[in-house]
Protein backbone atom coordinates (compact mmCIF):
# COMPACT_ATOMS: atom_id res chain seq x y z
CA UNK A 1 0.00 0.00 0.00
CA UNK A 2 1.28 3.44 -0.87
CA UNK A 3 1.70 5.81 2.06
CA UNK A 4 0.20 9.22 1.25
CA UNK A 5 2.72 12.02 1.32
CA UNK A 6 2.38 14.69 3.95
CA UNK A 7 0.32 17.16 1.97
CA UNK A 8 -3.25 18.32 1.78
CA UNK A 9 -3.94 16.33 -1.40
CA UNK A 10 -5.99 13.17 -1.44
CA UNK A 11 -4.16 10.21 -2.91
CA UNK A 12 -5.47 6.82 -3.92
CA UNK A 13 -3.66 3.52 -3.43
CA UNK A 14 -4.79 0.50 -5.42
CA UNK A 15 -4.00 -2.98 -4.17
CA UNK A 16 -2.95 -5.44 -6.83
CA UNK A 17 -3.69 -9.14 -6.38
CA UNK A 18 -0.69 -11.42 -5.95
CA UNK A 19 -0.44 -14.12 -8.58
CA UNK A 20 -1.62 -17.47 -7.31
CA UNK A 21 -2.97 -16.04 -4.07
CA UNK A 22 -6.58 -16.01 -2.95
CA UNK A 23 -7.31 -12.37 -2.42
CA UNK A 24 -9.75 -10.30 -0.44
CA UNK A 25 -11.49 -7.66 -2.59
CA UNK A 26 -9.17 -5.12 -4.14
CA UNK A 27 -9.91 -1.86 -2.44
CA UNK A 28 -9.40 1.77 -3.31
CA UNK A 29 -8.42 3.83 -0.28
CA UNK A 30 -8.86 7.55 -0.09
CA UNK A 31 -7.70 9.08 3.19
CA UNK A 32 -10.30 11.61 4.29
CA UNK A 33 -8.74 14.72 5.76
CA UNK A 34 -9.11 16.39 8.13
CA UNK A 35 -9.75 13.70 10.73
CA UNK A 36 -13.19 14.16 12.28
CA UNK A 37 -13.86 13.13 15.87
CA UNK A 38 -16.82 10.87 16.62
CA UNK A 39 -16.81 9.42 20.15
CA UNK A 40 -18.16 5.94 20.70
CA UNK A 41 -21.81 5.45 21.52
CA UNK A 42 -22.90 4.50 25.00
CA UNK A 43 -23.17 0.69 24.83
CA UNK A 44 -26.14 -1.43 25.80
CA UNK A 45 -26.31 -2.27 29.51
CA UNK A 46 -25.52 -5.82 30.65
CA UNK A 47 -26.87 -5.90 34.20
CA UNK A 48 -27.87 -3.84 37.23
CA UNK A 49 -24.56 -1.94 37.49
CA UNK A 50 -24.48 -0.71 33.90
CA UNK A 51 -28.24 -0.09 33.84
CA UNK A 52 -27.95 2.18 36.87
CA UNK A 53 -24.76 3.85 35.64
CA UNK A 54 -25.84 4.49 32.04
CA UNK A 55 -29.19 5.96 33.08
CA UNK A 56 -27.28 8.61 35.00
CA UNK A 57 -24.51 9.27 32.49
CA UNK A 58 -26.99 10.47 29.87
CA UNK A 59 -27.95 13.32 32.19
CA UNK A 60 -25.84 16.37 33.11
CA UNK A 61 -23.12 15.54 35.63
CA UNK A 62 -24.50 15.29 39.16
CA UNK A 63 -23.88 13.44 42.39
CA UNK A 64 -24.86 9.77 42.17
CA UNK A 65 -25.56 7.18 44.80
CA UNK A 66 -23.22 4.19 45.24
CA UNK A 67 -23.39 1.62 42.46
CA UNK A 68 -25.24 -1.65 43.17
CA UNK A 69 -22.02 -3.67 43.24
CA UNK A 70 -22.12 -7.05 44.93
CA UNK A 71 -19.32 -9.62 45.26
CA UNK A 72 -18.81 -11.76 42.14
CA UNK A 73 -17.04 -15.08 41.81
CA UNK A 74 -15.13 -14.25 38.61
CA UNK A 75 -14.70 -10.48 38.14
CA UNK A 76 -12.61 -10.92 35.00
CA UNK A 77 -15.53 -12.70 33.32
CA UNK A 78 -18.34 -10.54 34.71
CA UNK A 79 -19.86 -8.60 31.80
CA UNK A 80 -21.66 -6.05 33.94
CA UNK A 81 -18.59 -5.19 36.02
CA UNK A 82 -16.12 -5.06 33.12
CA UNK A 83 -18.39 -2.96 30.90
CA UNK A 84 -19.09 -0.47 33.71
CA UNK A 85 -15.35 -0.10 34.33
CA UNK A 86 -14.62 0.26 30.63
CA UNK A 87 -17.14 3.07 30.25
CA UNK A 88 -15.80 4.87 33.34
CA UNK A 89 -12.27 4.63 31.93
CA UNK A 90 -13.34 5.76 28.46
CA UNK A 91 -14.26 9.17 29.91
CA UNK A 92 -10.48 9.68 30.28
CA UNK A 93 -9.78 8.76 26.64
CA UNK A 94 -12.05 9.81 23.75
CA UNK A 95 -15.24 10.32 25.74
CA UNK A 96 -18.68 8.96 24.90
CA UNK A 97 -21.24 10.46 22.56
CA UNK A 98 -24.00 12.19 24.50
CA UNK A 99 -22.20 11.97 27.86
CA UNK A 100 -21.34 15.25 29.56
CA UNK A 101 -17.56 15.64 29.69
CA UNK A 102 -17.88 16.99 33.23
CA UNK A 103 -18.43 13.39 34.36
CA UNK A 104 -14.70 12.69 33.90
CA UNK A 105 -13.73 14.13 37.30
CA UNK A 106 -17.09 13.95 39.04
CA UNK A 107 -16.25 12.96 42.64
CA UNK A 108 -19.23 10.64 43.08
CA UNK A 109 -18.49 8.83 39.82
CA UNK A 110 -14.83 8.47 40.80
CA UNK A 111 -15.96 6.95 44.09
CA UNK A 112 -18.22 4.55 42.19
CA UNK A 113 -15.36 3.63 39.88
CA UNK A 114 -13.11 2.97 42.87
CA UNK A 115 -15.65 0.45 44.12
CA UNK A 116 -15.58 -1.32 40.76
CA UNK A 117 -11.79 -1.23 40.75
CA UNK A 118 -11.61 -2.90 44.15
CA UNK A 119 -13.62 -5.81 42.78
CA UNK A 120 -11.42 -5.93 39.69
CA UNK A 121 -8.20 -5.83 41.70
CA UNK A 122 -9.46 -8.63 43.96
CA UNK A 123 -10.23 -10.69 40.86
CA UNK A 124 -6.76 -10.05 39.45
CA UNK A 125 -5.18 -11.02 42.77
CA UNK A 126 -7.05 -14.36 42.73
CA UNK A 127 -6.19 -15.08 39.09
CA UNK A 128 -2.59 -13.86 39.14
CA UNK A 129 -0.29 -15.05 41.95
CA UNK A 130 1.96 -12.14 42.87
CA UNK A 131 5.60 -12.87 41.93
CA UNK A 132 8.12 -12.25 44.72
CA UNK A 133 10.18 -9.09 44.58
CA UNK A 134 13.74 -9.48 43.35
CA UNK A 135 16.86 -7.32 43.60
CA UNK A 136 16.89 -4.57 41.02
CA UNK A 137 19.91 -6.09 39.31
CA UNK A 138 17.98 -9.34 38.81
CA UNK A 139 14.82 -7.75 37.42
CA UNK A 140 15.58 -8.30 33.75
CA UNK A 141 16.32 -12.00 34.22
CA UNK A 142 13.20 -12.40 36.34
CA UNK A 143 11.05 -10.77 33.64
CA UNK A 144 12.40 -13.09 30.98
CA UNK A 145 11.85 -16.15 33.16
CA UNK A 146 8.30 -15.07 34.03
CA UNK A 147 7.26 -14.52 30.43
CA UNK A 148 8.93 -17.73 29.27
CA UNK A 149 7.18 -19.77 31.97
CA UNK A 150 3.81 -18.24 31.04
CA UNK A 151 4.04 -19.54 27.48
CA UNK A 152 2.12 -22.74 28.19
CA UNK A 153 -1.47 -21.82 27.38
CA UNK A 154 -3.44 -22.42 24.18
CA UNK A 155 -1.82 -20.77 21.19
CA UNK A 156 -4.40 -18.53 19.59
CA UNK A 157 -1.84 -17.28 17.08
CA UNK A 158 -1.06 -20.84 15.89
CA UNK A 159 -4.77 -21.58 15.49
CA UNK A 160 -5.25 -18.42 13.46
CA UNK A 161 -2.19 -19.13 11.34
CA UNK A 162 -3.28 -22.64 10.37
CA UNK A 163 -6.97 -23.22 11.02
CA UNK A 164 -9.08 -20.07 11.39
CA UNK A 165 -11.57 -19.34 8.65
CA UNK A 166 -12.40 -15.84 7.45
CA UNK A 167 -15.31 -15.43 9.85
CA UNK A 168 -13.12 -16.39 12.80
CA UNK A 169 -10.38 -13.99 11.74
CA UNK A 170 -12.98 -11.24 11.59
CA UNK A 171 -14.09 -12.15 15.09
CA UNK A 172 -10.49 -11.97 16.29
CA UNK A 173 -10.07 -8.51 14.79
CA UNK A 174 -13.39 -7.44 16.31
CA UNK A 175 -12.10 -8.43 19.76
CA UNK A 176 -8.78 -6.71 19.25
CA UNK A 177 -10.35 -3.47 17.98
CA UNK A 178 -11.31 -2.59 21.56
CA UNK A 179 -7.65 -2.02 22.38
CA UNK A 180 -5.90 -1.57 19.04
CA UNK A 181 -7.99 1.44 18.02
CA UNK A 182 -6.42 3.25 20.97
CA UNK A 183 -3.18 1.30 20.92
CA UNK A 184 -0.44 2.68 23.18
CA UNK A 185 -2.71 5.23 24.89
CA UNK A 186 -3.02 3.39 28.24
CA UNK A 187 0.74 2.98 28.61
CA UNK A 188 1.35 6.62 27.73
CA UNK A 189 -0.10 7.56 31.12
CA UNK A 190 3.26 6.47 32.58
CA UNK A 191 5.34 9.10 30.78
CA UNK A 192 4.80 12.01 33.22
CA UNK A 193 5.36 9.59 36.12
CA UNK A 194 8.88 8.65 35.06
CA UNK A 195 12.16 10.50 34.76
CA UNK A 196 15.57 10.05 33.19
CA UNK A 197 16.43 6.92 31.23
CA UNK A 198 13.22 4.95 31.82
CA UNK A 199 11.17 7.93 30.66
CA UNK A 200 13.28 8.33 27.52
CA UNK A 201 12.98 4.59 26.81
CA UNK A 202 9.19 4.66 27.11
CA UNK A 203 8.97 7.72 24.87
CA UNK A 204 11.08 5.93 22.27
CA UNK A 205 8.69 2.98 22.25
CA UNK A 206 5.58 5.14 22.20
CA UNK A 207 6.93 7.33 19.40
CA UNK A 208 7.03 4.25 17.18
CA UNK A 209 3.53 3.26 18.28
CA UNK A 210 2.30 6.70 17.24
CA UNK A 211 3.93 6.51 13.83
CA UNK A 212 6.94 8.73 14.46
CA UNK A 213 4.80 11.81 13.90
CA UNK A 214 3.08 10.44 10.78
CA UNK A 215 -0.63 9.95 11.44
CA UNK A 216 -1.04 7.37 8.69
CA UNK A 217 1.70 5.23 10.27
CA UNK A 218 0.21 5.15 13.75
CA UNK A 219 -0.40 1.56 14.76
CA UNK A 220 -4.04 2.35 15.46
CA UNK A 221 -4.39 3.61 11.89
CA UNK A 222 -2.65 0.54 10.48
CA UNK A 223 -5.17 -1.57 12.38
CA UNK A 224 -7.98 0.44 10.81
CA UNK A 225 -6.59 -0.56 7.42
CA UNK A 226 -6.76 -4.20 8.50
CA UNK A 227 -10.38 -3.73 9.57
CA UNK A 228 -11.31 -2.08 6.30
CA UNK A 229 -9.60 -4.87 4.38
CA UNK A 230 -11.91 -7.29 6.20
CA UNK A 231 -14.90 -5.02 5.59
CA UNK A 232 -15.37 -4.33 9.29
CA UNK A 233 -16.56 -1.03 10.71
CA UNK A 234 -13.39 0.78 11.83
CA UNK A 235 -15.20 3.41 13.90
CA UNK A 236 -13.81 3.86 17.39
CA UNK A 237 -15.72 1.66 19.82
CA UNK A 238 -18.11 0.36 17.15
CA UNK A 239 -17.82 -3.23 18.40
CA UNK A 240 -18.14 -2.66 22.12
CA UNK A 241 -21.53 -4.40 22.29
CA UNK A 242 -20.14 -7.52 20.59
CA UNK A 243 -17.24 -8.43 22.88
CA UNK A 244 -17.33 -10.42 26.15
CA UNK A 245 -16.03 -9.43 29.57
CA UNK A 246 -12.59 -10.98 29.15
CA UNK A 247 -11.94 -8.85 26.06
CA UNK A 248 -12.87 -5.76 28.05
CA UNK A 249 -10.62 -6.94 30.90
CA UNK A 250 -7.64 -6.96 28.51
CA UNK A 251 -8.06 -3.20 28.10
CA UNK A 252 -9.27 -2.49 31.62
CA UNK A 253 -6.15 -3.85 33.28
CA UNK A 254 -4.05 -1.39 31.25
CA UNK A 255 -6.30 1.51 32.19
CA UNK A 256 -6.30 0.47 35.85
CA UNK A 257 -2.51 0.52 35.93
CA UNK A 258 -2.26 3.63 33.77
CA UNK A 259 -4.66 5.85 35.69
CA UNK A 260 -3.12 5.18 39.11
CA UNK A 261 0.37 6.37 39.91
CA UNK A 262 0.70 3.66 42.56
CA UNK A 263 0.56 1.09 39.75
CA UNK A 264 3.23 2.71 37.55
CA UNK A 265 5.62 -0.19 38.07
CA UNK A 266 2.92 -2.67 37.07
CA UNK A 267 2.15 -0.60 33.97
CA UNK A 268 5.78 -0.81 32.84
CA UNK A 269 5.87 -4.53 33.48
CA UNK A 270 2.64 -4.95 31.54
CA UNK A 271 4.07 -3.11 28.54
CA UNK A 272 7.31 -5.09 28.70
CA UNK A 273 5.37 -8.37 28.68
CA UNK A 274 3.36 -7.25 25.64
CA UNK A 275 6.51 -6.33 23.75
CA UNK A 276 8.23 -9.58 24.73
CA UNK A 277 5.33 -11.70 23.48
CA UNK A 278 4.41 -9.78 20.35
CA UNK A 279 6.73 -10.55 17.45
CA UNK A 280 6.07 -14.26 16.92
CA UNK A 281 2.28 -14.12 17.38
CA UNK A 282 1.99 -11.18 14.99
CA UNK A 283 4.03 -13.08 12.42
CA UNK A 284 1.50 -15.91 12.70
CA UNK A 285 -1.48 -13.54 12.50
CA UNK A 286 -0.04 -12.07 9.32
CA UNK A 287 0.49 -15.51 7.81
CA UNK A 288 -3.04 -16.50 8.72
CA UNK A 289 -4.50 -13.42 7.06
CA UNK A 290 -2.40 -13.97 3.94
CA UNK A 291 -3.61 -17.59 3.85
CA UNK A 292 -7.15 -16.22 3.78
CA UNK A 293 -6.33 -13.81 0.95
CA UNK A 294 -5.25 -10.70 2.81
CA UNK A 295 -3.05 -8.33 0.84
CA UNK A 296 -0.08 -6.24 1.95
CA UNK A 297 -2.28 -3.36 3.15
CA UNK A 298 -4.42 -5.66 5.30
CA UNK A 299 -1.44 -7.47 6.83
CA UNK A 300 0.81 -4.47 7.32
CA UNK A 301 -0.32 -3.98 10.93
CA UNK A 302 0.97 -7.44 11.85
CA UNK A 303 4.12 -7.18 9.73
CA UNK A 304 4.96 -3.85 11.36
CA UNK A 305 4.75 -5.38 14.83
CA UNK A 306 7.06 -8.24 13.92
CA UNK A 307 9.85 -5.76 13.23
CA UNK A 308 9.06 -2.99 15.70
CA UNK A 309 8.37 -5.12 18.76
CA UNK A 310 11.59 -7.10 18.41
CA UNK A 311 13.44 -3.83 19.02
CA UNK A 312 10.91 -2.61 21.59
CA UNK A 313 11.43 -5.77 23.65
CA UNK A 314 15.06 -4.89 24.31
CA UNK A 315 14.25 -1.28 25.14
CA UNK A 316 11.37 -2.22 27.42
CA UNK A 317 13.21 -4.91 29.38
CA UNK A 318 16.64 -3.33 29.72
CA UNK A 319 16.30 0.44 29.49
CA UNK A 320 12.75 1.01 30.73
CA UNK A 321 12.08 -1.70 33.34
CA UNK A 322 15.73 -2.31 34.23
CA UNK A 323 16.39 1.40 34.68
CA UNK A 324 13.17 1.92 36.63
CA UNK A 325 14.04 -0.96 38.97
CA UNK A 326 17.46 0.52 39.72
CA UNK A 327 15.83 3.87 40.58
CA UNK A 328 12.91 2.25 42.45
CA UNK A 329 14.16 -1.05 43.91
CA UNK A 330 11.09 -1.39 46.15
CA UNK A 331 8.84 -1.69 43.08
CA UNK A 332 10.40 -4.70 41.36
CA UNK A 333 7.52 -6.86 42.60
CA UNK A 334 5.03 -4.48 40.97
CA UNK A 335 6.88 -4.69 37.65
CA UNK A 336 6.72 -8.47 37.70
CA UNK A 337 3.08 -8.43 38.81
CA UNK A 338 2.14 -6.20 35.87
CA UNK A 339 3.87 -8.60 33.49
CA UNK A 340 2.10 -11.56 35.09
CA UNK A 341 -1.26 -9.80 34.75
CA UNK A 342 -0.60 -9.21 31.05
CA UNK A 343 0.25 -12.84 30.30
CA UNK A 344 -2.55 -14.26 32.47
CA UNK A 345 -5.35 -12.10 31.08
CA UNK A 346 -4.14 -12.80 27.53
CA UNK A 347 -4.20 -16.54 28.30
CA UNK A 348 -7.76 -16.30 29.63
CA UNK A 349 -8.77 -14.41 26.49
CA UNK A 350 -7.18 -17.06 24.26
CA UNK A 351 -8.89 -19.85 26.21
CA UNK A 352 -12.27 -18.19 25.72
CA UNK A 353 -11.87 -17.67 22.00
CA UNK A 354 -10.43 -21.09 21.18
CA UNK A 355 -12.91 -22.98 23.34
CA UNK A 356 -15.83 -21.28 21.61
CA UNK A 357 -14.39 -21.90 18.17
CA UNK A 358 -13.56 -25.54 18.93
CA UNK A 359 -17.17 -25.95 20.02
CA UNK A 360 -18.46 -24.52 16.76
CA UNK A 361 -19.74 -21.31 18.38
CA UNK A 362 -18.98 -17.63 18.01
CA UNK A 363 -16.60 -16.04 20.51
CA UNK A 364 -18.59 -12.81 20.42
CA UNK A 365 -21.59 -11.77 22.50
CA UNK A 366 -24.96 -12.81 21.14
CA UNK A 367 -27.71 -10.22 20.92
CA UNK A 368 -25.39 -7.22 21.09
CA UNK A 369 -25.91 -4.17 18.93
CA UNK A 370 -24.01 -4.98 15.70
CA UNK A 371 -21.06 -2.73 15.10
CA UNK A 372 -20.01 -4.08 11.73
CA UNK A 373 -21.20 -5.84 8.64
CA UNK A 374 -20.32 -9.36 7.73
CA UNK A 375 -19.03 -10.87 10.94
CA UNK A 376 -19.17 -14.25 9.26
CA UNK A 377 -19.55 -15.66 5.81
CA UNK A 378 -17.74 -14.65 2.65
CA UNK A 379 -16.70 -11.29 1.39
CA UNK A 380 -18.70 -11.95 -1.71
CA UNK A 381 -21.91 -11.54 0.28
CA UNK A 382 -21.13 -7.98 1.29
CA UNK A 383 -22.20 -4.83 -0.46
CA UNK A 384 -19.64 -2.29 -1.67
CA UNK A 385 -19.06 0.61 0.72
CA UNK A 386 -19.98 4.07 -0.50
CA UNK A 387 -16.96 6.19 -1.32
CA UNK A 388 -16.57 9.48 0.54
CA UNK A 389 -16.93 12.52 -1.66
CA UNK A 390 -14.54 15.31 -0.62
CA UNK A 391 -15.69 18.89 -1.15
CA UNK A 392 -13.67 21.45 -3.04
CA UNK A 393 -12.26 22.58 0.31
CA UNK A 394 -10.98 19.11 1.08
CA UNK A 395 -13.61 18.42 3.71
CA UNK A 396 -15.63 15.25 3.91
CA UNK A 397 -19.38 15.50 3.48
CA UNK A 398 -20.14 11.88 4.36
CA UNK A 399 -19.81 10.64 7.93
CA UNK A 400 -19.82 6.81 7.79
CA UNK A 401 -16.19 6.36 6.72
CA UNK A 402 -14.30 8.82 8.88
CA UNK A 403 -10.68 8.00 8.16
CA UNK A 404 -10.85 6.53 4.72
CA UNK A 405 -13.35 5.28 2.25
CA UNK A 406 -13.24 1.88 0.62
CA UNK A 407 -15.01 0.71 -2.46
CA UNK A 408 -14.83 -2.73 -4.03
CA UNK A 409 -13.66 -2.62 -7.62
CA UNK A 410 -15.56 -4.59 -10.24
CA UNK A 411 -14.68 -8.24 -10.57
CA UNK A 412 -13.08 -8.49 -7.12
CA UNK A 413 -15.92 -9.99 -5.06
CA UNK A 414 -15.20 -13.68 -5.53
CA UNK A 415 -15.72 -16.09 -2.64
CA UNK A 416 -12.45 -17.27 -1.03
CA UNK A 417 -11.98 -20.99 -1.46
Amino acid sequence: MLIPKRSGHLRAAFRRPVAGQRNLPRLCEVPCLPDLEYPMRLPLSRGPITSYLFERLIRPAHEIDPLPVSPVDAPLHDDDLQLALFVCYELHYQGIDGVDESWEWNPSLLAARAKLERCFEEGLARAVPRPPAVPATSLRRALIELVTAADDGPSLSSFIQREADLGQFREFVTHRSIYHLKEADPHTWAIPRLRGGPKAALVEIQADEYGGGRAERMHSELFRATMRGLELDDSYGAHLDRVPAITLAVSNVMSLFGLHRRWRGALLGHLAALEMTSSLPNMKYGRGLRRLGGDAAATRFYDEHVQADAAHEQIAVHDMCGGFAIANPSLTGDILYGAACATTVERLFAEHVISRWRGGASSLVRGGRPGHAGASGSLGALKPVTLCEPSQKGLVDDRPQRHSATVALPGSMGRPS
